[in-house]
């Protein structure tokens, strides 16, 4: 089975972008002006600049001009759904799916970023 092991987000302000994700979930950038491109870490990586953390998925960001694609909705796992939902409206986005309950597996929800791309957050149910 072939997983997902990059993304990419459209940014029309990445400095703005970068500040969201920097101060809500605690992601780390590292630009490279000579692409007109951030790498986008949300996990902490290996010598080869792979995820450490078995499943985790690091992705890259780039201006929305540069890039002519549409874009999927990708999912950020949280410890908390109701936190991070508290946290994302802090920082002035939209939550545009409430919380949803998905059967015996967790809690969803999704929101616009500073940049209107569409974005959910997922929380699993603790097994006991």
């Amino acid at each position: 089975m072939n997983s997902i092991t990059h993304f990419e987000l459209p940014a029309k302000d990445k400095e703005r972008a970068k500040k969201f994700y920097t101060e809500v979930f605690g992601w780390k950038m590292e630009d490279y002006p000579e692409m007109n491109y951030t790498m986008v870490y949300t996990s902490e990586v290996d010598e080869n600049y792979m995820p450490k953390k078995p499943g985790a998925v690091n992705g890259g960001m780039m201006s929305a001009k540069d890039n002519g694609g549409s874009f999927p909705v990708l999912v950020i796992d949280v410890p908390n759904l109701d936190e991070y939902i508290k946290k994302v409206e802090d920082a002035g986005c939209q939550i545009v799916m409430p919380k949803t309950e998905v059967g015996d597996m967790g809690y969803y929800a999704r929101f616009v970023d500073p940049e209107g791309v569409v974005m959910g957050i997922w929380e699993s149910k603790k097994k006991q």
